[in-house]
Protein backbone atom coordinates (compact mmCIF):
# COMPACT_ATOMS: atom_id res chain seq x y z
CA UNK A 1 0.00 0.00 0.00
CA UNK A 2 1.42 3.33 -1.21
CA UNK A 3 2.33 5.80 2.08
CA UNK A 4 2.79 8.78 -0.22
CA UNK A 5 0.67 11.52 0.81
CA UNK A 6 -2.25 12.25 -2.11
CA UNK A 7 -2.99 15.42 -3.78
CA UNK A 8 -6.24 16.53 -5.95
CA UNK A 9 -5.73 19.28 -8.43
CA UNK A 10 -8.81 21.82 -8.23
CA UNK A 11 -8.59 23.67 -11.82
CA UNK A 12 -6.59 21.92 -14.63
CA UNK A 13 -5.18 25.58 -14.92
CA UNK A 14 -1.62 26.95 -16.45
CA UNK A 15 -0.53 27.52 -13.63
CA UNK A 16 -1.02 23.86 -11.80
CA UNK A 17 0.61 22.54 -15.58
CA UNK A 18 3.27 25.46 -15.77
CA UNK A 19 4.61 25.26 -11.95
CA UNK A 20 2.65 23.41 -9.46
CA UNK A 21 2.32 19.70 -10.57
CA UNK A 22 6.34 19.95 -10.72
CA UNK A 23 6.93 21.86 -7.48
CA UNK A 24 4.25 19.05 -5.80
CA UNK A 25 6.08 16.09 -7.45
CA UNK A 26 9.22 18.01 -5.99
CA UNK A 27 8.36 16.97 -2.79
CA UNK A 28 9.66 13.01 -1.20
CA UNK A 29 6.30 11.26 -0.56
CA UNK A 30 3.93 13.05 -2.11
CA UNK A 31 2.42 12.57 -5.30
CA UNK A 32 -0.93 14.08 -7.37
CA UNK A 33 -3.23 11.23 -7.46
CA UNK A 34 -6.43 13.04 -8.85
CA UNK A 35 -7.35 16.41 -11.28
CA UNK A 36 -10.78 18.28 -11.11
CA UNK A 37 -12.35 20.90 -14.14
CA UNK A 38 -15.89 21.70 -14.39
CA UNK A 39 -14.34 19.87 -18.20
CA UNK A 40 -14.32 16.46 -18.57
CA UNK A 41 -12.62 16.58 -21.60
CA UNK A 42 -10.09 18.95 -19.82
CA UNK A 43 -10.03 16.74 -16.89
CA UNK A 44 -9.08 13.80 -19.00
CA UNK A 45 -6.40 15.53 -21.22
CA UNK A 46 -4.49 16.88 -18.43
CA UNK A 47 -4.61 13.41 -16.31
CA UNK A 48 -3.59 11.51 -19.72
CA UNK A 49 -0.73 13.86 -20.58
CA UNK A 50 0.95 14.15 -16.60
CA UNK A 51 0.00 10.50 -15.95
CA UNK A 52 -2.66 11.35 -13.78
CA UNK A 53 -4.54 8.73 -11.74
CA UNK A 54 -7.89 10.02 -11.56
CA UNK A 55 -10.08 12.48 -13.62
CA UNK A 56 -12.89 13.94 -12.39
CA UNK A 57 -15.37 17.10 -13.66
CA UNK A 58 -16.80 17.76 -9.85
CA UNK A 59 -14.95 19.11 -6.74
CA UNK A 60 -17.83 16.86 -4.82
CA UNK A 61 -16.08 14.03 -6.71
CA UNK A 62 -12.63 14.33 -6.30
CA UNK A 63 -13.05 15.41 -2.43
CA UNK A 64 -14.41 11.98 -1.93
CA UNK A 65 -11.44 10.06 -3.14
CA UNK A 66 -9.93 8.56 0.05
CA UNK A 67 -6.63 9.26 -1.49
CA UNK A 68 -7.05 12.88 -1.35
CA UNK A 69 -5.38 14.21 1.47
CA UNK A 70 -4.29 17.95 0.32
CA UNK A 71 -6.20 20.26 -2.74
CA UNK A 72 -4.56 22.72 -4.47
CA UNK A 73 -7.05 25.16 -5.62
CA UNK A 74 -6.41 27.45 -8.92
CA UNK A 75 -9.76 27.57 -10.26
CA UNK A 76 -11.02 31.51 -10.85
CA UNK A 77 -11.47 33.75 -7.79
CA UNK A 78 -15.06 33.32 -7.32
CA UNK A 79 -14.99 29.64 -6.70
CA UNK A 80 -12.09 29.69 -4.11
CA UNK A 81 -14.33 30.16 -1.02
CA UNK A 82 -16.99 27.29 -1.79
CA UNK A 83 -14.19 25.05 -2.47
CA UNK A 84 -12.23 25.63 0.35
CA UNK A 85 -15.18 24.89 2.63
CA UNK A 86 -16.03 22.12 0.76
CA UNK A 87 -12.85 20.63 1.15
CA UNK A 88 -12.91 21.91 4.82
CA UNK A 89 -16.00 19.66 5.18
CA UNK A 90 -13.37 17.02 3.62
CA UNK A 91 -11.38 17.39 5.90
CA UNK A 92 -8.57 18.03 3.52
CA UNK A 93 -5.60 20.01 4.04
CA UNK A 94 -5.79 23.31 1.67
CA UNK A 95 -3.34 25.27 -0.31
CA UNK A 96 -5.39 28.16 -2.42
CA UNK A 97 -4.11 30.13 -4.83
CA UNK A 98 -4.59 34.39 -4.35
CA UNK A 99 -6.37 35.89 -3.87
CA UNK A 100 -8.49 34.30 -1.64
CA UNK A 101 -11.69 35.01 -2.04
CA UNK A 102 -13.29 38.37 -3.32
CA UNK A 103 -14.38 39.76 -0.60
CA UNK A 104 -12.63 39.74 2.89
CA UNK A 105 -15.42 38.10 5.04
CA UNK A 106 -16.01 35.38 2.37
CA UNK A 107 -11.81 35.36 3.14
CA UNK A 108 -12.12 35.27 7.16
CA UNK A 109 -15.15 32.61 6.81
CA UNK A 110 -12.72 30.25 4.70
CA UNK A 111 -9.46 30.80 7.20
CA UNK A 112 -12.03 29.90 10.01
CA UNK A 113 -13.95 26.68 8.37
CA UNK A 114 -10.26 24.84 7.98
CA UNK A 115 -9.44 25.96 11.29
CA UNK A 116 -12.52 24.17 12.84
CA UNK A 117 -11.49 21.15 11.00
CA UNK A 118 -8.12 20.95 12.03
CA UNK A 119 -6.57 21.42 8.68
CA UNK A 120 -4.01 23.32 7.32
CA UNK A 121 -4.66 26.24 4.70
CA UNK A 122 -2.46 28.24 2.96
CA UNK A 123 -1.98 30.70 0.29
CA UNK A 124 0.06 30.26 -2.84
CA UNK A 125 1.79 33.90 -2.98
CA UNK A 126 4.83 32.68 -4.52
CA UNK A 127 6.88 35.94 -4.87
CA UNK A 128 8.09 35.62 -0.72
CA UNK A 129 10.09 32.40 -1.93
CA UNK A 130 12.03 34.64 -4.44
CA UNK A 131 15.52 34.22 -2.96
CA UNK A 132 16.22 38.15 -4.14
CA UNK A 133 12.98 38.73 -1.57
CA UNK A 134 14.24 36.61 0.88
CA UNK A 135 17.75 38.14 0.84
CA UNK A 136 16.08 41.37 0.76
CA UNK A 137 13.69 40.95 3.82
CA UNK A 138 17.19 39.59 5.60
CA UNK A 139 19.20 42.83 4.98
CA UNK A 140 16.54 44.73 6.02
CA UNK A 141 15.84 42.96 9.38
CA UNK A 142 19.72 43.50 10.09
CA UNK A 143 19.96 47.19 9.49
CA UNK A 144 21.56 47.69 6.34
CA UNK A 145 19.59 50.43 5.36
CA UNK A 146 18.81 51.49 8.61
CA UNK A 147 14.98 52.96 9.09
CA UNK A 148 12.86 52.03 5.67
CA UNK A 149 11.41 55.09 4.39
CA UNK A 150 10.10 54.51 1.34
CA UNK A 151 9.18 51.46 -1.35
CA UNK A 152 8.26 51.13 -5.09
CA UNK A 153 7.38 48.40 -6.90
CA UNK A 154 7.53 47.77 -10.38
CA UNK A 155 5.23 45.13 -11.95
CA UNK A 156 3.88 46.42 -15.33
CA UNK A 157 3.75 43.35 -17.63
CA UNK A 158 1.73 42.36 -20.57
CA UNK A 159 -0.38 39.61 -19.79
CA UNK A 160 0.33 36.50 -21.85
CA UNK A 161 -2.79 36.13 -24.59
CA UNK A 162 -2.82 32.68 -23.06
CA UNK A 163 -4.03 34.26 -19.93
CA UNK A 164 -6.06 37.33 -21.33
CA UNK A 165 -9.48 35.62 -20.87
CA UNK A 166 -11.90 36.38 -18.14
CA UNK A 167 -9.17 38.54 -15.63
CA UNK A 168 -9.71 41.31 -18.68
CA UNK A 169 -13.61 40.99 -18.92
CA UNK A 170 -15.24 39.09 -15.60
CA UNK A 171 -15.82 41.39 -12.32
CA UNK A 172 -18.25 38.47 -11.28
CA UNK A 173 -14.74 35.90 -11.50
CA UNK A 174 -12.52 38.55 -9.36
CA UNK A 175 -10.69 40.18 -12.93
CA UNK A 176 -9.26 42.40 -13.40
CA UNK A 177 -5.01 43.84 -12.38
CA UNK A 178 -5.37 44.65 -8.90
CA UNK A 179 -6.72 41.14 -7.49
CA UNK A 180 -4.03 39.69 -9.73
CA UNK A 181 -0.67 41.68 -9.12
CA UNK A 182 -1.59 43.93 -6.76
CA UNK A 183 -2.13 41.82 -4.28
CA UNK A 184 0.93 40.07 -4.70
CA UNK A 185 2.78 43.56 -4.18
CA UNK A 186 1.56 44.01 -1.25
CA UNK A 187 2.02 40.47 -0.10
CA UNK A 188 6.10 40.79 -1.11
CA UNK A 189 5.69 44.28 0.71
CA UNK A 190 4.12 42.54 3.97
CA UNK A 191 7.26 39.78 4.00
CA UNK A 192 10.17 42.21 3.34
CA UNK A 193 9.27 45.16 5.60
CA UNK A 194 7.56 43.26 8.82
CA UNK A 195 4.81 45.77 8.62
CA UNK A 196 1.16 45.68 7.56
CA UNK A 197 -0.25 48.52 5.14
CA UNK A 198 -2.68 51.18 6.63
CA UNK A 199 -3.70 53.14 4.17
CA UNK A 200 -4.59 53.32 0.26
CA UNK A 201 -4.67 55.53 -2.64
CA UNK A 202 -5.36 55.04 -6.09
CA UNK A 203 -5.75 55.47 -9.25
CA UNK A 204 -7.00 52.98 -12.07
CA UNK A 205 -6.62 52.65 -15.82
CA UNK A 206 -8.81 51.05 -18.65
CA UNK A 207 -6.16 51.24 -21.44
CA UNK A 208 -6.85 48.75 -24.25
CA UNK A 209 -7.17 45.29 -22.91
CA UNK A 210 -9.76 45.50 -20.11
CA UNK A 211 -13.35 45.23 -20.40
CA UNK A 212 -16.65 45.44 -18.29
CA UNK A 213 -15.31 48.29 -15.54
CA UNK A 214 -11.98 46.44 -15.02
CA UNK A 215 -8.79 47.92 -14.83
CA UNK A 216 -5.76 46.91 -16.84
CA UNK A 217 -3.11 49.38 -15.12
CA UNK A 218 -2.81 50.65 -11.79
CA UNK A 219 -0.86 53.25 -9.51
CA UNK A 220 -1.13 53.44 -5.76
CA UNK A 221 0.50 54.17 -3.28
CA UNK A 222 0.06 52.77 0.69
CA UNK A 223 1.16 53.56 3.93
CA UNK A 224 2.58 50.86 6.33
CA UNK A 225 1.80 50.86 10.13
CA UNK A 226 5.90 51.13 10.38
CA UNK A 227 5.67 54.72 8.28
CA UNK A 228 6.62 53.11 4.96
CA UNK A 229 5.37 55.03 2.23
CA UNK A 230 4.93 52.29 -0.76
CA UNK A 231 4.22 53.29 -4.61
CA UNK A 232 2.91 50.62 -6.74
CA UNK A 233 2.52 50.33 -10.91
CA UNK A 234 0.87 47.47 -12.20
CA UNK A 235 -0.34 46.40 -15.49
CA UNK A 236 -1.25 44.16 -18.02
CA UNK A 237 -0.65 46.11 -20.89
CA UNK A 238 2.97 46.98 -20.88
CA UNK A 239 5.85 44.64 -23.04
CA UNK A 240 9.12 46.03 -21.96
CA UNK A 241 9.06 47.70 -19.02
CA UNK A 242 10.75 45.09 -16.90
CA UNK A 243 9.75 44.33 -13.21
CA UNK A 244 11.85 45.30 -9.69
CA UNK A 245 11.25 46.27 -5.65
CA UNK A 246 13.27 48.71 -4.12
CA UNK A 247 13.56 49.61 -0.58
CA UNK A 248 15.38 52.78 0.09
CA UNK A 249 16.45 53.51 3.71
CA UNK A 250 17.32 55.99 5.31
CA UNK A 251 21.31 54.68 5.74
CA UNK A 252 20.90 53.19 2.27
CA UNK A 253 18.71 51.61 -0.54
CA UNK A 254 18.13 47.73 -1.84
CA UNK A 255 17.77 47.64 -5.35
CA UNK A 256 15.81 44.57 -6.87
CA UNK A 257 16.19 43.85 -10.59
CA UNK A 258 13.68 41.25 -12.83
CA UNK A 259 12.56 39.89 -9.45
CA UNK A 260 8.08 40.61 -9.71
CA UNK A 261 8.27 36.70 -11.38
CA UNK A 262 7.26 33.20 -11.53
CA UNK A 263 11.01 32.46 -12.64
CA UNK A 264 14.08 32.00 -9.98
CA UNK A 265 16.17 35.74 -11.83
CA UNK A 266 17.31 39.02 -10.85
CA UNK A 267 19.48 40.40 -8.65
CA UNK A 268 19.62 42.55 -5.76
CA UNK A 269 21.90 45.83 -5.32
CA UNK A 270 22.71 47.06 -1.86
CA UNK A 271 23.65 51.29 -2.41
CA UNK A 272 24.79 52.87 0.31
CA UNK A 273 27.82 55.57 1.24
CA UNK A 274 30.45 53.45 0.13
CA UNK A 275 29.03 53.40 -2.81
CA UNK A 276 26.98 50.35 -4.59
CA UNK A 277 27.31 46.34 -4.22
CA UNK A 278 25.40 43.41 -5.81
CA UNK A 279 24.59 40.96 -3.10
CA UNK A 280 24.74 37.21 -3.59
CA UNK A 281 21.53 35.29 -4.53
CA UNK A 282 21.31 31.51 -4.97
CA UNK A 283 18.25 31.52 -6.93
CA UNK A 284 15.76 28.15 -6.49
CA UNK A 285 12.44 27.00 -7.54
CA UNK A 286 9.63 29.68 -6.06
CA UNK A 287 6.94 26.91 -5.90
CA UNK A 288 8.63 24.40 -5.07
CA UNK A 289 10.38 26.15 -2.23
CA UNK A 290 6.57 27.28 -1.10
CA UNK A 291 5.47 23.63 -1.73
CA UNK A 292 8.14 22.23 0.61
CA UNK A 293 7.24 24.90 3.69
CA UNK A 294 3.19 23.81 2.99
CA UNK A 295 4.56 20.32 3.61
CA UNK A 296 6.34 20.73 6.51
CA UNK A 297 3.32 22.71 7.95
CA UNK A 298 0.77 19.87 7.63
CA UNK A 299 3.61 17.10 9.66
CA UNK A 300 3.64 19.73 12.23
CA UNK A 301 7.47 20.66 11.60
CA UNK A 302 6.94 24.40 10.09
CA UNK A 303 4.83 26.97 8.67
CA UNK A 304 3.29 27.95 5.50
CA UNK A 305 5.39 30.05 3.15
CA UNK A 306 2.34 32.27 3.41
CA UNK A 307 -0.25 31.45 5.67
CA UNK A 308 -4.34 31.92 5.32
CA UNK A 309 -3.45 35.19 7.39
CA UNK A 310 -1.20 36.36 4.58
CA UNK A 311 -4.03 35.73 2.33
CA UNK A 312 -6.28 37.62 4.09
CA UNK A 313 -4.36 40.83 5.12
CA UNK A 314 -2.67 41.19 1.51
CA UNK A 315 -6.64 40.65 -0.12
CA UNK A 316 -7.44 42.94 2.50
CA UNK A 317 -5.11 45.88 0.85
CA UNK A 318 -5.74 45.02 -3.06
CA UNK A 319 -9.39 45.42 -2.08
CA UNK A 320 -8.41 48.73 -0.40
CA UNK A 321 -6.54 49.90 -3.19
CA UNK A 322 -9.84 49.07 -5.68
CA UNK A 323 -11.63 50.97 -3.32
CA UNK A 324 -9.49 54.26 -3.49
CA UNK A 325 -9.62 54.01 -7.28
CA UNK A 326 -13.49 53.74 -7.60
CA UNK A 327 -14.11 56.36 -4.62
CA UNK A 328 -11.06 58.98 -5.82
CA UNK A 329 -10.60 58.93 -1.90
CA UNK A 330 -8.27 57.69 0.74
CA UNK A 331 -9.46 54.51 1.87
CA UNK A 332 -8.46 53.16 5.38
CA UNK A 333 -8.08 49.25 6.21
CA UNK A 334 -9.89 47.84 8.04
CA UNK A 335 -8.82 46.65 11.53
CA UNK A 336 -8.31 42.43 11.37
CA UNK A 337 -8.44 39.75 13.88
CA UNK A 338 -7.54 36.47 12.31
CA UNK A 339 -7.01 33.19 13.71
CA UNK A 340 -5.97 30.12 12.03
Amino acid sequence: MSTSTGWGLIGASTIARQHMLAAIRAQAGHEVVSVASSNADRARAFAAEFGIASAVDSVDALLADPAVKVVYISTTNELHRQQVLAAARAGKHVLCEKPLALTLDDALAMVKACRDAGVVMATNHHLRNAATHRKMRELIQSGVIGRPLFARVFHAVYLPPNLQGWRLDKPQAGGGVILDITVHDVDTLRFLLGAEPVEAVGMGQSAYLAQQGLEDGVMAVLRFDNGVLAQLHDAFTVKHAGTGIEIHGDAGSLIGRDVMTQRPIGEVVLRNESGEHAVPVHHENLYARGVAAFCAAMQGTGAPAATAEDGVRSLAAALAVADACHRGTLVRLPALSIQG
